[in-house]
């Protein structure tokens, strides 16, 4: 079977994107070894048709069309910003700092306030969903990357691209209520078996962090879905209900 961009935004992303429309925090990975089309899936051809997605747009662009098309359907008051930033080597870096470097910047543990904050990032008020890819574009052409024998262009690092929805309603009583929902669209870097991908010295450590951040992950999705009563993972366990979704790419032989 063959599941093409608008199949896999429409089965996993709607929903989703509805219910950070009612004021949830929702997160969506693509998971999956590297080569196996982790990028395509989220971004997909980042090339603008006249307003519309291409055929082959990821789950990002995709869900920016659909965000702003539902919120002027509301008509009501609303704002969107967005951040992007990528994970590399145990440093977090923004990706839409408007130096020509990508700015480090700093996570600090503020669980008393929610969870954590990343102190510096910049976050970009969008009005409509073009400007919203074109600094998916921006940002996408920091990203670090390396040839590898699975891939010519292996992202080596996490990137998380986060939307955030401020929708403003009024009520059937007359009272004004404020919904925030977060959506975090991770691209996550591929697992790899460093003897088939070639990777030596440096790279091979790079490739040891991301198995190993790959794997410590995955522990903490499973024990969220699972609902244990412990989490290994300082800034998760306060999640209680989390909405999380994982797009796993594979690669197929021929």
């Amino acid at each position: 079977m063959y599941a093409d961009q608008e199949c896999i935004y429409n089965d996993v992303v709607t929903p989703v994107l509805d219910e950070v429309l009612m004021g949830y925090n929702c997160t969506i990975f693509a998971y999956g070894q590297t080569g196996t089309g982790k990028t395509y899936t989220m971004e997909g051809d980042l090339r603008d048709h006249y307003g519309e997605c291409s055929p082959e747009a990821g789950i990002i662009p995709r869900t920016l069309y659909q965000l702003f098309a539902s919120l002027e359907r509301k008509e009501t008051e609303y704002s969107v910003r967005i951040s992007f930033l990528e994970l590399y080597n145990e440093e977090v870096k923004d990706l839409l700092a408007n130096d020509d470097d990508r700015k480090v910047v700093k996570i600090f543990d503020v669980s008393k306030k929610g969870g954590p904050l990343v102190q510096g990032l910049e976050e970009v008020a969008v009005y409509s969903a073009i400007q919203g890819i074109e600094a998916l574009r921006r940002g996408s052409a920091k990203r670090t990357v390396a040839a590898t024998k699975s891939n010519d262009k292996s992202s080596r690092s996490h990137g998380v691209f986060s939307i955030t929805v401020h929708v403003k309603e009024t009520t059937d009583d007359g009272e004004e209520l404020l919904k925030i929902g977060k959506l975090n669209l991770v691209d996550l870097a591929g697992s790899e078996n460093i003897a088939r991908s070639g990777a030596e010295f440096n790279q091979a450590r790079e490739a040891g962090r991301i198995n190993q951040s790959l794997l410590t992950l995955g522990r903490v999705i499973n024990c969220l879905v699972e609902r244990s009563p412990h989490v290994p993972y300082r800034y998760l366990y306060q999640c209680p209900n989390p909405r999380i979704m994982v797009v796993k790419t594979f690669q197929v032989r021929h």
